[in-house]
């Protein structure tokens, strides 16, 4: 009985065992009732009701629980009705109509539908005109100059699900304020780059576009653009009266922006159909995520804008090397797997910096810029580490194409010299990259002993920064966001020159080789770059300054060669060819050969191991 009591029994259990508990004394007083002589009113009231007390009782035990009632009404006042600052559907073409309609095109004019601009003759004046265009801006103004600001690009080639695509419009699509910072530009590339966005974003959705002068020289520039620009009304120039660079320029763009999404592009631009609205429609499914364009090529000399092809996939993602320097590579094949199609987004290790979306509350709150960097360079290489380790993600969005003019070298001179890249490099390698920037100061000689002499100012801020965000450590975006990267040994066993015990002189990569040509001999300078080699873990001698270059056994009468190193991180392994011992008699053996380098006349062979031949004799100096 006391467990009994103990349990917990429904409501509803508790009813029908009431219920049935009476209707049981009913059919007991029934039985009495009807069998007893003796004539009780109250008892036959009693017996002449029995039915109607039977029927409602039976009725509400059965109705308890088992029959689905009618909804209550909503109460007056709380009916539904449509969120009118967040409509249903899709945006539609007339929603997304762009700020300004783009004029009639002549087929056949200059660079029309984005073909390559063509002259045949020119006259000496051209020639000339064309060469101090080219001198003066490092690419051809010439042929800039005669095509339109206003060029079609052609009928839209992307990919079918990129032009298909509709946007929803709850969320809605944030406004943007597109940012352009230009020094000394070509008035025409200038130009076509804001009628480029013009005639492709959206009015909805452009707020205003900021041309930002640092410091510029040309009279073009002054006084004659603040009028022109005018006609746009959303069109405005802000200016810096000294040159500060790239870094600061920017950041003063974002301060006066009014727009929800901070829109960077260069100066030499060329926006492709519909590129605004994925940019902005990842920014509304990840606020967190900073979205590039899929960036194809103008070509320099005649301003081909290189289409998009509609069968195409997205081919490239960023990378870095260990000298810090930004680079492309093929997305790997298991990256490519989780993408259905191309409206996908690429995840990049590192993005190129110059394009690209982002929140401006989230640019805020992950730390802008360090504004310390000077002028330009590294500045993309901090913040893709800064955004990953901090709980951001890079992406590339292959529906969104920009062109850009993608010069050989800069026109342009830096007012402190070079110096200032290393410095900016000293600063994101100290505030990221925990022990790995040991493996940058063992390629770069300036940067070690300007870390060594604390000449790359305060980072103070950014450390605090880097706490305050409790961002994650260098090891872990090795390990999770770029597994495929190749990490030199911390502390490898040997590194420096490799000298020939022979001749005195030292093992050099030559110029532009970029792997596949043969070792070349040189003087010994000790000064790092084409003659830094480190004797690895795994047995090689790579030169990995910046590409990944392994010295390659090949058998005679070949040349010695450097080769890009086939083990390269996950998945990928030594190749023998590329294996090295160094023996007791300072002998370097290939051991799946079983010969040794040697130096004959000019050229590296490998060659029976002679330990007395002192031209097989080798050393890190």
């Amino acid at each position: 009985m006391r467990l009994f009591l103990r349990r917990r029994i429904s409501p509803l259990k508790l009813v029908i065992l009431g219920g049935t508990v009476f209707m049981v004394v009913l059919v007991v007083l029934q039985r009495d009732v009807g069998s007893t002589p003796t004539q009780d009113h109250w008892f036959e009231n009693l017996v002449n009701k029995k039915d109607q007390v039977m029927v409602m009782v039976q009725g509400a035990v059965n109705n308890l629980g088992f029959q689905i009632g009618a909804p209550e009404p909503p109460l007056a006042g709380e009916q539904p009705s449509q969120d009118t600052h967040c409509p249903s559907g899709f945006y539609s073409q007339t929603d997304l109509k762009p700020v300004l309609e783009r004029p009639p095109q002549d087929p056949s004019s200059p660079g029309a539908n984005g073909k390559a601009f063509r002259k045949d003759h020119m006259t000496p004046e051209e020639k000339k005109e064309e060469e101090e265009g080219m001198t003066r801006h490092c690419f051809n103004q010439f042929a800039s100059d005669r095509i339109s600001l206003s060029r079609s690009l052609g009928d839209d080639t992307r990919p079918p699900e990129c032009v298909e695509r509709r946007f929803r419009r709850c969320p809605a699509l944030p406004t943007t304020s597109i940012i352009i910072v230009f020094h000394n530009e070509a008035w025409s590339t200038l130009l076509r780059t804001v009628y480029s966005a013009l005639h492709t974003s959206p009015a909805a959705l452009l707020t205003e576009i900021i041309l930002v002068d640092d410091a510029s020289i040309a009279e073009h520039l002054k006084s004659q653009l603040d009028e022109f620009v005018r006609q746009f009304k959303i069109v405005r120039v802000v200016r810096q009266p000294e040159r500060k660079g790239l870094i600061t320029a920017r950041l003063l763009g974002a301060s006066v922006a009014k727009g929800e999404v901070l829109t960077f592009l260069d100066a030499h631009c060329e926006c492709f159909h519909g590129w605004l609205e994925p940019l902005l429609a990842r920014i509304v499914e990840e606020p967190t995520a900073v979205v590039s364009p899929e960036i194809t090529t103008i070509d320099l000399n005649s301003f081909q804008f290189n289409k998009p092809v509609a069968t195409g996939h997205a081919y490239n993602r960023g990378n870095f090397d260990w000298s810090l320097t930004f680079g492309w590579e093929a997305i790997p094949d298991y990256e490519k797997r989780k993408r259905k199609d191309e409206t996908y987004p690429v995840k990049t290790p590192t993005f190129a910096g110059g394009l690209f979306s982002i929140s401006k509350k989230y640019f805020e709150h992950i730390g802008t810029y360090d504004d310390k960097m000077e002028i330009w360079g590294g500045e993309n290489v901090e913040m893709s580490f800064r955004v990953w380790q901090c709980g951001g993600q890079l992406e590339i969005i292959p529906c969104s194409v920009v062109g850009h003019v993608f010069r050989t070298k800069s026109p342009h001179t830096f007012p402190k010299g070079t110096e200032v890249i290393t410095r900016n490099q000293v600063r994101l390698a100290e505030v990221w990259m925990d022990d790995y920037k040991k493996i940058f100061y063992r390629r770069n000689k300036n940067a070690a002993d300007m870390a060594s002499e604390n000449k790359y100012g305060d980072i103070s801020e950014r450390v605090n920064l880097r706490q305050r965000l409790q961002c994650k450590n260098f090891t872990w975006y090795l390990n999770t966001i770029y597994p495929e990267a190749f990490v030199p040994d911390l502390s490898p066993e040997k590194f420096g020159a490799v000298k020939n015990a022979g001749s005195q002189t030292c093992l050099d990569v030559g110029e532009n080789n970029q792997g596949g040509k043969p070792m070349i001999m040189y003087q010994c300078h000790n000064m790092g770059g084409n003659q830094y080699f480190e004797y690895t873990s795994h047995k090689e001698l790579r030169h990995n300054i910046g590409k990944q270059l392994c010295l390659h056994a090949v058998p005679q009468p070949e040349q010695v060669k450097i080769e890009v190193c086939q083990l390269k991180g996950k998945g990928t392994s030594l190749a023998p060819q590329q294996e090295w011992a160094f023996t007791e008699e300072q002998l370097l053996k290939n051991p799946s050969s079983g010969k040794c380098l040697e130096l004959k006349g000019s050229q590296l062979q490998m060659e029976h191991c002679n330990a007395a031949n002192l031209n097989q004799h080798w050393a890190f100096s």
